[in-house]
């Protein structure tokens, strides 16, 4: 059995596959970053998953790609949880999520790009990532992201910036006490996926000017700080995957003409191209 895991802070999405490449088990864990989660988080999330549970002894190969996986530290730690859960994997692979982008959009040169919870950039040169900033996360860059969007909305309502109606409504749906926030930020786990949960408010009421120019400033850092400083940009389709990315194509498709940009395939979830990738590496 084939395990394929698409996994950001989030949350994870799992398939497995046999060996002529048909889908035996769907599931869905919480995020798995391990950038951001201990050990001890991480585990606890695999072991509370019932359908993990109830295949592990029979994955022999493991494809991981995870936020928070590009670095060696954190990629080893799940490498060795991943060893200790699933004890008769013969392969297991841990890569960043990038890889798990790319391979849902393209096989071919491109500018990769993630929008979910976090945000990132690579270029593909067919076989190769390369990326011009390393990733320092949500405190530094995410520009576009969904804990980006949720920092400029919390400070949108307490700097008394958002439009008097808009306010009213963002305080019916959330609990924005200032002691609650800070509590969340600074003495609970993971911050940025406490943050992101704030840009859904963006995405679940209808587009106004104040959505649309909040989407538009955090789009336009994206292009000028992720997409720009390849120099390559304007000769090379510019692939997006995430929900963030997903639900403002339109958006992404305007400032793209602006700067000379070719937009390729924007895609929500990555998982599902992954699988036909797996299946090709079957035959």
């Amino acid at each position: 059995m084939i395990l394929i895991a698409d996994g950001g802070s989030t949350k994870c999405d799992w398939i497995a596959l046999n060996d002529k490449g048909e889908i035996l088990l769907k599931t869905r864990t919480q995020g798995l970053n391990p950038a951001v989660f201990s050990k001890e988080v991480i585990h606890k999330r695999l072991i509370e998953n019932r359908e993990l549970q109830g295949v592990k002894m029979q994955v022999e190969q493991i494809y991981f790609y995870g936020a928070g996986c590009g670095t060696k530290r954190p990629s080893l730690m799940l490498q060795h949880l991943f060893e200790v859960f699933f004890v008769n994997a013969k392969s297991i692979e841990v890569k960043e999520d990038t890889y798990a982008a790319t391979f849902a959009v393209t096989d071919k040169p491109g500018i990769i790009c993630i929008l979910g919870t976090g945000s990132n950039s690579s270029y593909f040169d067919g076989e190769k990532l390369h990326n011009s900033v390393p990733s320092l996360g949500y405190v530094l860059m995410d520009e576009a992201s969904g804990n980006y969007f949720g920092k400029k909305l919390i400070r949108d309502y307490f700097y008394k910036k958002m439009p008097e109606d808009i306010r009213i409504q963002f305080t019916s749906e959330y609990d924005l006490s200032a002691d609650k926030i800070k509590l969340n930020l600074y003495k609970k786990e993971n911050p940025n996926t406490y943050l992101a949960t704030f840009a859904e408010f963006l995405f679940k009421n209808e587009r106004n000017d104040y959505f649309t120019t909040v989407l538009k400033k955090g789009i336009k850092d994206f292009f000028k700080n992720r997409i720009k400083p390849y120099d390559n940009y304007k000769e090379l389709p510019v692939h997006f995957v995430g929900s963030i990315a997903y639900f403002s194509s339109d958006i992404i498709n305007q400032i793209a003409k602006k700067y000379g940009v070719t937009i390729g395939n924007i895609v929500q979830r990555p998982i599902d191209g992954m699988i036909e990738y797996h299946r090709k590496k079957l035959q």
